[in-house]
């Protein structure tokens, strides 16, 4: 795989999430619209969330997918904390000075995952560039309470840039999680205005990384759609993320939390995420998940199966031609 460099001056200024808080917040379509939480799957994970004294992303980021895995008794797990060190423009997640690291928590999400029975499990975390590490060290204490806990649980992490934190990444990989996922987010043009604290190349780099170091971890990496990007744009950061070796892609809509955050510049028709599906596949990704719903945990179980069903079909393809 070729070395990616990104050439570009970096932003220093870190300009503020506030939009325009009396812009109208648009009228969501039809195919956007979910059914609100309920049932008794959804009970019993909001209890047990709440008892551990976790958080979850599908809480904090206001994922319109919530009701329907919660119903499951699928949730992402979010470690470090609920406050985040950098403002996204896209993100719901509370900005500010976060409280410091709880030793105790790798073991706290090692025993949720076996109370709700988790079979697959997406850890993800706010980003803490307070730390020397960036909580890396924390992440991997935390994959390894997992696996003590729970050996036959299969675990997906999705995790900051660890921007500035030198090799930091190394010990998260080393801990060797099933899917290493993390997220682009938007191209690279939008990304001062979208994503101010994050470097693109510097994010396609760690991707290439854990490829370059542990070749078996699948890897996986997702874009959000509707803030302005062009058609072209998208399909060259799918070759860029080809380039890394990512093996898993997912896109889906961008919607806009509050009216402090970035707008919404277009809903993308379903019919427009299954032909970026049908782009990404000739690519050569191992699995793409592209809808207007599609966020990066949606589904993860179900789709960590396919991954590894799509790589032995693959291999073995690739065998007999051999």
């Amino acid at each position: 795989m070729a070395t990616l460099i990104d050439n570009r001056k970096p932003a220093h200024r870190h300009p503020e999430k506030r939009n325009n808080p009396d812009s109208p917040v648009q009228r969501k379509p039809a195919w956007i619209r979910v059914k609100a939480p309920m049932g008794e799957g959804y009970r019993q994970t909001l209890k047990i969330v709440h008892e551990k004294g976790l958080f979850t992303v599908c809480e904090e980021a206001a994922c319109p997918n919530m009701g329907e895995c919660w119903d499951k008794k699928h949730a992402t797990l979010m470690i470090m904390g609920d406050t985040c060190t950098r403002a996204c423009a896209f993100c719901n997640v509370r900005t500010g000075k976060p409280a410091p690291l709880d030793p105790d928590e790798p073991q706290k999400v090692a025993r949720a995952v076996v109370e709700m029975g988790l079979r697959h499990v997406v850890i993800t975390s706010v980003d803490r560039d307070d730390l020397a590490d960036g909580g890396a060290a924390h992440f991997a204490a935390t994959v390894r309470a997992i696996r003590a806990a729970a050996p036959g649980t299969t675990i997906e992490i999705l995790t900051p840039d660890f921007l500035r934190k030198g090799d930091a990444a190394n010990i998260v990989i080393d801990a060797r999680p099933d899917v290493f996922n993390h997220n682009l987010e938007t191209v690279p043009r939008l990304y001062l205005s979208i994503r101010p604290g994050a470097r693109y190349f510097h994010s396609l780099r760690l991707l290439q990384s854990v490829k370059e170091r542990d070749p078996a971890q699948f890897t996986k990496s997702g874009l959000m759609v509707g803030l302005g990007e062009s058609r072209e744009e998208v399909m060259q950061v799918m070759d860029d993320m080809r380039s890394a070796g990512v093996d898993f892609l997912t896109i889906g809509q961008y919607l806009q939390p509050t009216r402090k955050h970035a707008p919404v510049q277009r809903f993308v028709p379903p019919e427009e995420f299954k032909s970026y599906e049908t782009l990404a596949r000739a690519k050569g990704f191992l699995m793409v998940s592209a809808s207007p719903l599609t966020r990066s945990s949606h589904h993860a179980g179900e789709d960590f199966a396919r991954l590894q069903q799509e790589r032995a079909r693959r291999e073995s393809r690739s065998t007999r031609k051999a």
